[in-house]
């Protein structure tokens, strides 16, 4: 078996945290991990799989070349300046950023959805936006069984999408120091806006979730529109999917599905007030669904309640369930 060098890029940040974490857990058949940060970060020390890791400031001069993979999880300045030079090393990059999740060259993938396309990449894969992940790990049965005609997003977005000084402008709130992160205050708050505007209303935000859902499932023409919204929420996002078929259904039969269904957790008992939240959803890697009910406005329609750890699943554990099939394949 070939030893293989995995680098991290951004391991200090939010994601990158989670992304170690997620890596020890998952002990993966790597030999040498290469951790990258920004200049402020170079020379801390960090203790992973029990030995203790130098970061290393992530500089053109500073690319270990014989890197195997990289995780890419600093946004989409650096993966446009860094990415091109592990590319032309030899290595296959991993890149949570929005960068080229729209490039037709680059496979979009969540693994318990489009799993084939990991081997369709070209030195690069994309992993998408973490409102995109659970929700269309979610719809895929749904689409398979009874094809989807329409969907209505509305999203619930914790302040740890937005990283550590979206999370310490609601820590401060209650405090009433003004936020440095948002234009408004967050601490008893929601916020409609993610992201910038565009001419058209929406936010880039919206149009990620409503492009990537397209791409992913393979619907280019599939009628998406979503509303996003920032919430005082610490951690884990929640969906409310609205989901027009264009054929029948009994809701125990979508129940079911969804019970069969990949890395999803039906949580569905209102009697017992029995529902995914934030709270209980937070740490996890599994996408929970409850709030199962038929939207008796149309004629096929389904109304669903999806939660997700935004840092687990959103984004680390996907990256690393992606990583996972790569090394399935070289094995």
């Amino acid at each position: 078996m070939k030893n293989f060098k995995l680098a991290v890029v951004g391991a200090t940040g939010m994601v990158g945290n989670q992304t170690l974490e997620v890596l020890e857990e998952r002990k993966l058949p790597i030999s040498e991990y290469v951790f990258y940060a920004s200049s402020r970060s170079a020379g801390k020390k960090v203790t992973f799989m029990g030995k203790e890791h130098t970061i290393r400031e992530l500089s053109k001069d500073n690319i270990d070349p014989s890197i195997d993979f990289a995780l890419f999880a600093a946004g989409s300045d650096i993966s446009k300046e860094y990415i091109p030079i592990f590319k032309e090393n030899g290595s296959v990059i991993i890149d949570k950023s929005s960068l080229f999740r729209m490039d037709k060259d680059v496979p979009l993938v969540v693994p318990e959805v489009n799993p084939e396309e990991v081997l369709n990449h070209k030195g690069l894969i994309a992993t998408p936006n973490c409102t995109t992940i659970p929700a269309v790990v979610v719809l895929k049965p749904l689409d398979d069984k009874y094809k989807i005609k329409r969907v209505i997003y509305s999203t619930y977005q914790a302040v740890s999408g937005a990283g550590v000084s979206a999370v310490e402008d609601l820590k401060n709130g209650e405090k009433e120091i003004a936020p440095k992160n948002f234009s408004v205050p967050i601490y008893s708050n929601c916020i409609p806006h993610i992201d910038s505007f565009l001419d058209t209303g929406y936010t880039k935000e919206e149009m990620k979730t409503i492009n990537e859902t397209r791409k992913i499932l393979k619907r280019p023409d599939l009628k998406v529109t979503a509303t996003t919204v920032r919430v005082p929420v610490f951690n884990c996002h929640s969906e409310s999917i609205n989901i027009e078929f264009e054929n029948d259904f009994e809701i125990d039969d979508i129940r079911k599905l969804l019970e069969n269904s990949p890395n999803v957790v039906v949580h569905d008992d209102i009697s017992n007030n029995v529902y995914p939240t934030a709270f209980s959803v937070n740490g996890k890697d599994e996408t929970y669904v409850g709030r199962i009910r038929r939207d008796e406005s149309i004629p096929y329609g389904i109304n669903l309640w999806v939660v997700s750890d935004n840092l687990r699943k959103g984004a680390a554990t996907n990256a690393v369930q992606i990583l996972e099939k790569l090394l399935e394949n070289h094995n």
